[in-house]
């Protein structure tokens, strides 16, 4: 019983990852397929950014690029024990 409700848990944690992605298309977006990605990280749950991620910095003066933040398995198991003193973070993917 207990494998199949951390089973449960491991599935429903990997659903609620993919869910969270966020991609925002600026000029006619990706042309070169060039990526650069940093992270963001945030205290208090998400309410307070602790570090300053510039997507237009990392677009390098590009006028067609996308940005993506979503929380990826990394950035979800790093949250696990970061969580007890409320720190969460994102990853940001800006391709060129």
């Amino acid at each position: 019983m207990k494998k199949v409700l951390v089973l449960i848990l491991i599935v429903a944690s990997m659903v609620m990852i993919g869910c969270s992605t966020h991609v925002h298309t600026v000029g006619a977006g990706s042309q070169a397929g060039q990526v650069e990605t940093a992270t963001q990280w945030y205290a208090l749950f998400g309410l307070v950014p602790l570090n300053n991620v510039d997507t237009q910095a990392m677009a390098a003066g590009a006028v067609d690029y996308e940005i993506q933040t979503q929380t990826t398995v990394v950035d979800f198991v790093v949250g696990i024990p970061a969580s007890w003193i409320t720190v969460s973070r994102r990853t940001v993917t800006v391709t060129k």
